[in-house]
């Protein structure tokens, strides 16, 4: 495991407080699959809250958009 993918995992779990185990290592193991899919999500959030939105506001907005993938990815 690099350095960069420790830091994610960590800052991962800090905003997945109170989400059960199971759930946060499913969530993890997207994540670590499709990087550049999840870096694009948090690269528009950052843009819309840089725009005034609030991180709640802007996530929302953004999974919404991408929602069909996610449903895709979380397929078993």
């Amino acid at each position: 495991m690099g350095i960069q993918s420790f830091f994610l995992k960590q800052m991962l779990k800090s905003k997945m407080k109170g989400v059960p185990e199971a759930e946060q290592k499913r969530i993890l193991e997207l994540v670590e699959k499709n990087p550049d899919f999840f870096k694009k999500i948090a690269e528009e959030i950052e843009k819309r809250k840089k725009s005034g939105q609030s991180e709640m506001q802007a996530s929302m907005q953004v999974m919404r958009e991408h929602q069909a993938e996610l449903q895709k990815l979380m397929q078993p």
